[in-house]
């Protein structure tokens, strides 16, 4: 599975998980429809999952006008995932974490997700930087 595929795939999980309030296995099982998982999708969502409580924190941190809680479900999973790769996956630099964030969001947010989801992890880059 491409990584970009595996970040699409755990979207799909953390949105069914937060949604359906399904368990992890069950929705990551839900999203691959049969087919063979992936390691790295996996770790997505489970570090996620994992790591939300610092994750949430450093998004709210980051937030203009909004509350992580008013966010559309996409978009506040997007940034989730985006964080997660941003603080601890090593082999992924936190700019293509970024991007690739961007064009998910172009694929399954709405008009304004893929700004919004830039400006938001901007803010949190420049947060880590210091």
């Amino acid at each position: 599975m491409k990584r970009r595929t595996a970040r699409e795939k755990a979207l799909q999980a953390l949105y069914t998980i937060e949604i359906g309030k399904s368990e992890p296995r069950e929705a990551i099982e839900s999203v691959l429809n049969g087919k063979e998982s992936d390691e790295y999708f996996e770790t997505l969502v489970t570090g996620t999952i994992e790591n939300k409580a610092e994750i949430d924190g450093l998004i709210r941190k980051n937030l203009e006008s909004w509350t992580l809680e008013r966010l559309a479900n996409i978009d506040r999973n997007l940034l989730r995932i985006a964080v997660y790769e941003m603080l601890y996956s090593e082999d992924v630099p936190v700019s293509v974490a970024m991007d690739e964030s961007i064009e998910v969001a172009k694929k399954f947010g709405d008009d304004g997700s893929s700004r919004f989801v830039n400006a938001v992890l901007s803010k949190i880059k420049d947060s880590l930087d210091q």
